[in-house]
């Protein structure tokens, strides 16, 4: 079985080829899974596919920017069986994937991973965001959509190839998180979340506390209320 790593990088010259070698390919491999490392370069105008390909990754671009048009092009190009998905920013603990594959062996369609647990490294999230934004919004759409996960923002995730395929996922930007969480539990897959370490940005932050909460909310009253096609 293959095991695909999707990483979204936009101008992460400097970062990404890092994150690339950060993830654990010999201990995915000692589990009896082939890995494949797929960099999605969404338009970056610096050295981002350069310093990811010669990290060892395989490199696809996908023109239209957003963090969802980037995962979109991933998935479309992943060959994997289970898929894993993080950013490139060194955020995320991606010595952990071994983790959220023995979660998929459990028998769980859909892992992802719980930042507000403590772990958090001093700075990693603004306090704006990790005090009231986040938690808001994660029970705003556990109320709305009945669900209980506990962050559901946190874009380390890892899912099965048939888990994927029953999920009807457009959205183009940020909000593409919450549609998957929407989308999976809809659609009745089996979701673990584990505890992981979340820590500082290295290079620039993409996200718009403001405008992107704001896309956040309005996506889920128009899914919950509207229920025709959002795009």
């Amino acid at each position: 079985m293959l095991i695909s790593v999707v990483i979204p990088a936009l101008n992460e010259e400097g970062v990404v080829g890092r994150t690339v070698k950060s993830v654990p390919v010999d201990e995915i491999e000692g589990r009896g899974y082939d890995v494949e490392v797929l960099v999605v370069d969404n338009a970056s105008t610096d050295n981002t596919a350069l310093e990811a390909a010669s990290a060892g990754a395989r490199v696809v671009r996908e023109e239209k920017r957003g963090y969802g048009n980037a995962y979109l092009c991933g998935f479309r190009e992943a060959r994997g069986d289970i898929l894993v998905m993080g950013d490139a920013d060194l955020t995320y603990p991606f010595e952990m994937i071994p983790d959220f594959i023995a979660e998929i062996e459990k028998g769980y369609d859909f892992v992802i991973g719980d930042r507000m647990n403590g772990m958090m490294e001093d700075g990693a999230m603004p306090a704006l965001h990790r005090y009231i934004g986040n938690p808001a919004l994660s029970r705003m759409l556990n109320i709305l959509f009945r669900n209980n996960v506990r962050d559901t923002h946190c874009g380390m995730r890892a899912f099965t190839r048939e888990a994927l395929e029953r999920l009807n996922l457009q959205a183009p930007g940020m909000e593409f998180a919450i549609e998957m969480i929407i989308e999976a539990s809809e659609k009745g897959l089996r979701i673990s979340q584990i505890p992981i370490p979340y820590r500082q940005r290295r290079g620039e932050a993409k996200l718009h506390s403001f405008k992107d909460g704001w896309r956040h909310i309005e996506y889920m009253l128009r899914r919950k209320f509207l229920r025709g096609s959002l795009y």
